[in-house]
């Protein structure tokens, strides 16, 4: 039989597409490189929290996370930039009732609860099956 290409993405013994960029799916919104961007940004520990408060506790202002995380202003706009350039917080502005001016308040995007609530949290609810996992395997 000869080899004719196909419209047909070409699958690995497990099913799974050889080539990772197959996953998505044919109209995606996002470019692998952007699913991957997102990653590596809750890689580090102060976004990973910053994500994780404001997924669990809505949306916060720059105060309000400074006081809830410990850490200064620039260290904190630093990685909220970082964490809004690759879509998993959006930045908003919202006049307070009573008061005059804008205030600026950062919540997660639906990239950024999935991205938390399927990623890491996920693997950190998962240790206990883990730890069973490689404690049979130990015994054999």
């Amino acid at each position: 039989m000869s080899d004719m290409a196909t419209n047909e993405t070409e699958t690995v013994d497990s099913g799974v597409p050889e080539d990772p960029e197959d996953l998505l799916p044919e109209e995606s919104v996002l470019t692998l490189e952007e699913y991957l961007e997102m990653h590596a940004a809750i890689g580090h520990r102060t976004r990973y929290e910053v994500l994780y408060r404001l997924v669990h506790s809505g949306a916060m202002s720059p105060k309000e996370l400074e006081h809830a995380l410990d850490i200064d202003d620039s260290t904190l706009h630093y990685h909220l930039n970082k964490l809004v350039d690759v879509g998993l917080i959006e930045k908003r502005q919202r006049t307070e009732r009573g008061e005059d001016g804008l205030h600026t308040y950062y919540r997660a995007t639906v990239f950024g609860e999935v991205t938390l609530t399927e990623g890491v949290d996920e693997l950190i609810r998962g240790e206990r099956e883990f730890d069973a996992l490689y404690d049979s395997s130990e015994r054999s």
